[in-house]
């Protein structure tokens, strides 16, 4: 058993509420480095909320979330993003006028915008590390391909590949499948396996299929708490887990 101070995210009676209603109720939550964590659940049950919660979207009624030893409780979305904290929402947000290349490049951290980027130098360094995160996420033949002209499955690597050339230790991603064919699915399932090796993932998903192939643990939320967590297997078979999703 390893102690708190091992995990990349420590999550401790975390409380956030709405009007009095606890959207995320007393949660406790440890995940591992290179671990690929999903957390599943029926809607309404706080998914989404606790990814808000990590980077600092919604600020918690109470309790305390640790990334690497240090409290995002009291930081700023900015400054939990340099910590290296990276969360992909539900819709893409890429340049979709701009290239693949120059998606990952404005992307690169030098603490750039779309229009510093303009003025930016492109130097040997960064066309590599361009050319590593395209290779990874299976864009490398795309490079100069305007964003907008890819597939919708291609889209959602881009959005990957520009959290990952900021190279955060914790990725969160929500619902990173969800539209895919597939063959874009048996594909992302390989990307995150091969992204987790040295950064821990925690996803949101509802493609049961999908979570088997990927996930290390599964955390089962139902009214903001704690259901079930563990192996797949172990999760699916679970009374109160078939219950809860019968239920909706």
């Amino acid at each position: 058993m390893s102690s708190n101070t091992d995990f990349v995210l420590s999550i401790e009676d975390l409380t956030v509420s709405f009007d009095g209603f606890k959207a995320v109720d007393s949660l406790n939550l440890y995940v591992d480095k290179n671990e690929i964590r999903v957390v599943i659940g029926p809607n309404g049950a706080g998914k989404t909320t606790v990814l808000d919660l990590i980077c600092g979207k919604t600020r918690a009624t109470s309790g305390s979330i640790r990334f690497k030893g240090l409290e995002l409780t009291r930081m700023s979305e900015h400054q939990i993003v340099r910590s290296g904290v990276g969360r992909k929402f539900q819709n893409p947000s890429i340049y979709e006028n701009l290239t693949v290349f120059e998606n990952l490049e404005v992307s690169y951290p030098k603490g750039r915008t779309v229009f510093g980027a303009l003025a930016f130098k492109r130097t040997a360094e960064v066309i590599a590390k361009v050319e590593e995160i395209a290779r990874e996420i299976m864009l490398e033949e795309f490079l100069g391909t305007e964003a907008g002209l890819l597939s919708h499955g291609q889209k959602q690597w881009l959005e990957i590949g520009m959290l990952l050339i900021q190279d955060p230790e914790l990725l969160m991603l929500d619902e990173p499948v969800a539209g895919m064919s597939a063959r874009e699915r048996e594909l992302t399932g390989q990307l995150l396996k091969r992204i987790c090796n040295n950064r821990s993932v925690l996803v949101i998903e509802h493609d049961m299929e999908f979570v088997k192939n990927i996930a290390h643990k599964v955390t089962v939320l139902h009214q903001g708490k704690i259901l079930k967590e563990g192996l797949m297997e172990v999760v699916q078979s679970d009374p109160k887990v078939i219950e809860v999703y019968l239920g909706h």
